[in-house]
Parts: structure tokens; sequence; C-alpha cells
């Protein structure tokens, strides 16, 4: 049995879709770098622990170093590169950029998607470990800056820039919940 090890797949990235060749064992971070020179997200410890290659799968943040490209085939993937409407940045950048909340940026891409489906779980009602009460007639948690460390706690930042990702996230969450009720 000659069983081929790569194959060609599509990937919906960014509302396009890419078809390319890949190994089965390529990770969707490799693939995105190094496949389609979608460099944004950043290959910071290639084991999950860091972050920094975090990108949102079918909404929801994924490290993509740990995710097999092959695996994210007909999935919805959005890297930092998709993330603004046009010229119009998504309000997480533009809290980032209000609020400096990065230094270096190494880790910036990774914080914002992960900031991005922080802001939907918070509005969606999930709880964190920092939530007090996770009785569902206990309503949605309040985003403190507590709720925001616990929730962004997989993304980590080698400068120290916390207390202004903090604050962006914040920032950034208020606006959407003010044009979520406009």
């Amino acid at each position: 049995m000659n069983q081929s090890m790569s194959s060609a797949i599509t990937l919906n990235i960014n509302g396009e879709k890419y078809t390319l060749p890949v190994d089965h064992r390529t990770t969707l971070l490799d693939a995105l770098r190094e496949h389609l020179d979608l460099t944004g997200s950043k290959k910071g410890c290639d084991q999950g622990q860091c972050g920094a290659c975090t990108v949102l799968l079918d909404g929801r943040r994924a490290v993509s170093c740990l995710q097999l490209a092959v695996a994210a085939e007909g999935r919805a993937i959005t890297t930092i590169e998709g993330v603004a409407d046009g010229e119009r940045l998504h309000p997480v950048q533009q809290a980032f950029l209000d609020l400096d909340g990065y230094q270096c940026g190494y880790c910036t891409p990774g914080q914002i998607c992960s900031a991005i489906a922080v802001i939907e779980e918070h509005a969606a009602g999930w709880p964190s470990a920092a939530t007090d009460d996770v009785r569902p007639e206990a309503g949605t948690p309040v985003l403190s800056a507590e709720e925001i460390r616990e929730r962004m706690s997989g993304n980590l930042c080698r400068c120290g820039a916390y207390v202004s990702i903090v604050q962006a996230v914040a920032q950034a969450a208020e606006i959407q919940g003010k044009e979520a009720v406009a």
C-alpha cells in the first residue's frame, strides 16, 4: 500500500479560497506563513503555549501551530490580515493602537485575534475560570480586568504590555457592545 503523504486542500482564509498542495503533517501556521505568505500569525513556541499564532477557526480562537492544515479544510479561517473592514480597523485593532496594547508587536496579531474571540465568548455568556457565579440565571458576568486577564491568559507578551492589553480589550468590548445596541 503506497499511500500519499500529501494532498491538495482548499482553505477558506479571510473570505478567500486558496488551493494548495500540502504534506499531511503541515500545520495551519506553516501553510499560512510558508505557502500563502500570510505572515501576520507568528511562530513563537511552536508548542501551543504562547498564543502568537492564534487565528480564528469558525469564529473560535485556535493556536495554528497545533492545528493541521488538512483538518482546517472546510472551516472559515480568519487571520490578523482579515479582521479589518477594508481601511477601517477592527475595534480591537483600534483599541490596541489607542492604548498602546503592543510594544515590539510580535505577539500582537495573536493577542488581537484572541481578544476578538474573548469579546464574542463573553457576549455569548460563556463563563471563565474567573467567573464568580456560573449559574445561567446569574446572567453574563461583567467583563472585568480579572475576567479579561483570565480569558486572555493563553497569549503571552514578552514585553509585558499586559496592562494596556487589558485596557484595549475592555475598550473594544465596550465599543462593540454599544454598536450592537445601536
